[in-house]
C-alpha cells in the first residue's frame, strides 16, 4: 500500500512577490511550484538558463496560470550575485518572499568559487550573505520573510576558523557541514539585527530532511562523473518508503517556513518524523552548532569583510533567540 504523504496548506499568495534561488530542479523547483499556484509571482534566478526554462514549462503544465520568470544568478560568482541585485533593484519592487535554497554539496575535489573561496562555503554561505545584503532594501520594502535552507549536517562538525577555505587538508563533508552552519547562524543573526534596527524583516531557517535529490546525483561541473553510493541509497529507502522523505516532502518546511502564519522568526522548521529525516513539518530545537550568538557574531563579520557587502550598521542583541 502507498504510504500517506505529508502536505500543508500554503495560504493564498496573490499580490506577493518570491524569490527562490535554486529552483531549477529537486526541492527548489517544489517550492517554485507550490508558491506560484497559491497565487505569488515567483522569481527563478538560476545558473543555467536551459534548465530553468524546462523547470518553468513543468510548473505551467501543471499550472497553467502560474506567474514565473527567469534570473541569471551563480552564486558561486560574487560579480553575479551584485548583477542580480543591480536587476531588481532596478525592476524596484518589493520582495515579500525570499527562500535561499540552492546549494552544492561534497565535490569530491576542492574547488573554489570565481572569487577563490571554497565551493561550498562560498556559494551555500557567502553567496547568499551578500545576495540578502544587496537586496535589504527591497526586502525591507516587502516586510519579507526569509527563509534559508540548512541541512541536518549543521548539527555536525564545526566551523574551520583557521581555515575557511580548506587550504591544508580537504573534507567535503566537512566544509559542506561549515557552510550550513555558518548559513544558519546568518539567518538567525538576520532577525536579530531586523529586530534591534527595526527592519521590518522576519528571517528563519529550514532543512529538508533527507531525500532524493539532485545534491549527491552524477554532476560533472562538480568532478561527480556518476551518481554517489549515498544517493542511490536515499532514492531506494524513499522509493520503499523507509525512514526518509520525497522530493516534494522535503520541500515542505521551507514552504511551512516562509508562509504559515504561525512560523517564527529565529526558528528552526523540519521534517517531524523519526530523526528529523522525513514527515510532516514541525519546528525544532536549533541544532547546537547554532545556538552561539557570539559566533553568529563573528560569522556575520567575517562574511561582511569576505564579501564586501555590508548591512547597515545595527548591534546585534546578546539576547538568545526570541521564546
Amino acid at each position: 500500500m502507498a504510504r500517506t504523504q505529508p502536505d500543508i496548506t500554503v495560504p493564498d499568495l496573490s499580490g506577493k512577490l518570491a524569490v527562490v534561488t535554486g529552483a531549477s530542479d529537486g526541492v527548489g523547483l517544489v517550492i517554485a511550484a507550490r508558491l506560484a499556484a497559491a497565487g505569488a509571482e515567483v522569481i527563478m534566478p538560476v545558473r543555467n538558463r536551459g534548465k530553468g526554462e524546462a523547470a518553468i514549462e513543468k510548473i505551467r503544465r501543471q499550472h497553467p496560470g502560474a506567474a514565473l520568470s527567469l534570473r541569471e544568478l551563480d552564486l558561486s560568482s560574487l560579480s553575479s550575485v551584485s548583477a542580480l541585485a543591480a536587476t531588481l533593484t532596478a525592476e524596484n519592487r518589493p520582495i515579500h518572499l525570499l527562500i535561499n535554497n540552492a546549494g552544492v554539496m561534497t565535490p569530491p575535489e576542492r574547488q573554489l568559487t570565481a572569487d577563490g573561496f571554497e565551493l561550498q562555503f562560498g556559494s551555500n554561505h557567502l553567496g547568499h550573505f551578500a545576495l540578502v545584503a544587496h537586496l535589504l532594501p527591497l526586502l525591507r520594502a516587502g516586510q519579507a520573510r526569509v527563509t534559508s535552507q540548512i541541512s541536518i549536517a549543521a548539527n555536525q562538525n564545526a566551523i574551520n576558523w583557521p581555515d575557511l577555505n580548506w587550504e591544508k587538508s580537504y573534507s567535503g563533508g566537512r566544509a559542506y557541514s561549515q557552510s550550513k552552519i555558518a548559513f544558519g547562524l546568518f539567518g538567525l543573526e538576520l532577525d536579530r539585527r531586523s529586530q534591534a534596527a527595526g527592519w521590518g524583516i522576519t528571517s528563519n531557517l529550514a532543512h529538508p530532511g533527507v531525500a532524493p535529490t539532485n545534491l549527491l546525483a552524477a554532476r560533472p561541473e562538480l568532478g561527480r562523473s556518476k551518481d554517489t553510493l549515498g544517493v542511490r541509497v536515499i532514492r531506494t529507502l524513499s522509493r520503499r518508503g523507509v525512514l526518509l522523505g520525497t522530493v516534494e516532502s522535503a520541500a515542505l518546511p521551507a514552504l511551512f517556513a516562509a508562509t504559515s502564519s504561525t512560523a517564527r522568526g529565529a526558528r528552526l522548521y523540519g521534517p517531524s518524523g523519526l530523526g528529523h529525516l522525513a514527515g510532516a513539518p514541525a519546528e525544532q530545537a536549533l541544532y547546537s552548532r547554532l545556538t552561539s550568538t557570539d559566533e553568529a557574531q563573528r560569522s556575520w563579520r567575517t562574511a561582511e569583510r569576505l564579501t564586501g557587502a555590508a548591512f547597515p550598521a545595527a548591534q546585534s542583541p546578546t539576547s538568545a533567540p526570541r521564546s
